[in-house]
């Protein structure tokens, strides 16, 4: 009788079990020798289709990348109801969506796109829309770094999942506004999102005071 075939070993199937092991364990889990083991092969067979482990994690953040919906950005402006403002917010909230499910790869996708293919077309579509919009390109280059500070930012830790649900470590004497904080963090999803939307909202009311400044300077 015929041994079953092991699956073939090939450049997806690397990048989405270094994927579950960085999302199950961490960056520090991530080995070639680890995940040779994980998907049954040789070490030195990972190396036919990546030369390094660095190569392999970029792959893996480029993989998180190209999760973020870019559809948003396109035929903006051109009659279908989407502005630049409700664009960049949809596509925000689809940016976190991808970094929260996979938040320990965000440390290497904060180090910029560098020569990711996916993360260049995301930094594209962004700059793109905004200067089609009628930003100024230095503006939109600030606008595309600094949703990509606020939205990492948001999804390296939850601010209310860093309270202990011990009521006792909040003595009143030593924090007298502290008093509900044992409660947060079982309410943490719904106080974390309700923080992204206060703080994306104050982020796009502030830009667009700054874009009808803008238009009336141009204009």
């Amino acid at each position: 009788m015929a041994r079953p075939r092991k699956p073939l070993l090939s450049t997806d199937r690397i990048v989405r079990a270094a994927r579950e092991l960085v999302d199950a364990e961490g960056l520090a889990a991530l080995s070639t020798r680890r995940l040779a083991a994980e998907l049954g092969v040789s070490g030195p067979s990972l190396y036919n289709h990546f030369r390094t482990k660095d190569e392999i994690l970029e792959a893996v953040a480029d993989s998180v990348s190209a999760q973020v919906d870019l559809s948003m950005f396109e035929n903006l402006g051109q009659g279908d109801g989407r502005d630049w403002r409700t664009a960049l917010h949809d596509w925000a909230v689809s940016y976190r969506s991808a970094l929260r499910d996979h938040p320990n790869i965000v440390p290497v996708l904060a180090r910029g796109p560098g020569r990711r293919p996916s993360g260049l077309r995301l930094a594209d579509a962004v700059y793109g829309a905004m200067v089609g919009a009628g930003w100024p390109p230095a503006q939109a280059t600030s606008i595309g770094a600094l949703m990509r500070y606020f939205v990492m930012g948001s999804a390296l830790g939850s601010f209310a999942g860093g309270f202990v649900d011990d009521a006792s470590a909040y003595d009143p004497a030593d924090y007298p506004h502290l008093g509900q904080a044992h409660l947060l963090s079982e309410r943490q999803e719904k106080i974390d999102e309700r923080a992204f939307e206060t703080g994306l909202r104050a982020l796009l009311d502030g830009l667009s005071e700054q874009f009808a400044r803008v238009k009336e300077t141009a204009g």
